[in-house]
């Protein structure tokens, strides 16, 4: 018995046994290039070993800092001579293809990614990146909605408008389609009310930002400057509108300076629309300030070309300040 049990382990011994100088030493098959350097591959049983004849080739010697300083300058010739400017200060010798060319790729790549994706799962903002004439990155944040708390007296509406395009209504309503939800907290509700807004505006993009809800143009071919984010709330005072830094709020104006800044944001673009009207008109009452004054700070502001959008027709109703009003030829009634 012991020595059937050694000659078996002499056997498998020479089993097992390399042979390198001929083809597969397990099964004589054909030898072909294995994937590992030096090495070869039986075509048959996929046995691979080392092959003899391999030479190792010489490595290149370890980068200097001469080689390195090479390698910038080559780096920079080829952005200087090609794409991404504005990376590592190069801001020159761009021909006019090459200028076409990064706006197109702003427009596809950055531009034309703002908005896609649901407020409602995630918390970072729209990717919507825009840049001025040297380069830098701007602002896209054009207005706001603020909630002061997580307490509804019912009726709080949030209207988006464009003049001669419409307003969008978003009230506190759990019944309707374009109705916002008590969350939980006071974050849950502007993520709410964010996604809802985000979901069906025609004019903006909306992302919550903690207790806020933050609007972006929705189309690059609407004016910043015409769109219109108005508050209706009845009650204790649950929700402030702001665009460019001033309250749209008629409780927080408390001077004719406040009321002067309103008007100045009103029209940015020339046009009072019909919320902006509803709330400036809030303000005079809350100030005092007569239909006469309001003309007068509305001419010095913008002159006498000024336009409010009719609420029958959506025209553009012109300024008669003798009359402190505005006038609607197409259907002849002053609005």
């Amino acid at each position: 018995m012991g020595m059937g049990i050694r000659r078996g382990r002499a056997a498998a011994k020479d089993n097992l046994t390399v042979d390198e100088e001929g083809d597969c030493p397990r099964c004589r098959g054909d030898a072909e290039p294995s994937s590992l350097e030096g090495f070869l591959c039986c075509s048959g049983c996929g046995y691979e070993w080392r092959n003899p004849d391999h030479v190792q080739a010489a490595r290149a010697p370890p980068p200097t800092h001469r080689r390195d300083a090479e390698l910038i300058q080559e780096f920079q010739q080829e952005l200087e001579s090609g794409s991404m400017r504005g990376a590592l200060g190069i801001e020159k010798n761009l021909s006019k293809e090459q200028e076409a060319s990064l706006q197109r790729l702003e427009d596809k790549w950055m531009t034309g990614l703002q908005g896609t994706f649901n407020v409602a799962h995630e918390e970072r903002k729209p990717l919507m990146l825009s840049f001025d004439e040297e380069d830098n990155i701007q602002n896209t944040v054009i207005a706001s909605v603020t909630l002061l708390n997580n307490e509804y007296d019912g009726g709080e509406e949030i209207r988006i408008e464009y003049p001669g395009l419409g307003t969008e209504f978003y009230g506190y309503d759990e019944d309707d389609t374009k109705g916002w939800r008590q969350g939980r907290t006071i974050e849950d509700t502007a993520r709410n009310i964010a996604s809802i807004i985000n979901n069906l505006s025609k004019f903006v993009y909306a992302s919550s930002e903690g207790t806020s809800v933050l609007f972006e143009m929705r189309d690059n071919r609407l004016e910043a400057a015409s769109l219109v984010v108005y508050v209706e709330d009845p009650g204790e005072q649950d929700i402030i509108a702001e665009k460019g830094g001033v309250s749209m709020d008629a409780r927080d104006v408390k001077i004719v300076e406040d009321y002067q800044a309103a008007v100045e944001i009103v029209l940015e673009d020339g046009i009072i629309s019909p919320s902006e009207d509803q709330m400036l008109w809030a303000m005079r009452e809350a100030l005092g300030i007569s239909d006469a004054d309001h003309v007068r700070i509305v001419m010095g502001i913008f002159g006498d070309t000024a336009v409010k959008e009719c609420t029958s027709c959506g025209g553009m109703a012109q300024l008669y300040p003798e009359y402190s009003a505005w006038y609607c030829t197409p259907c002849e009634t002053w609005v």
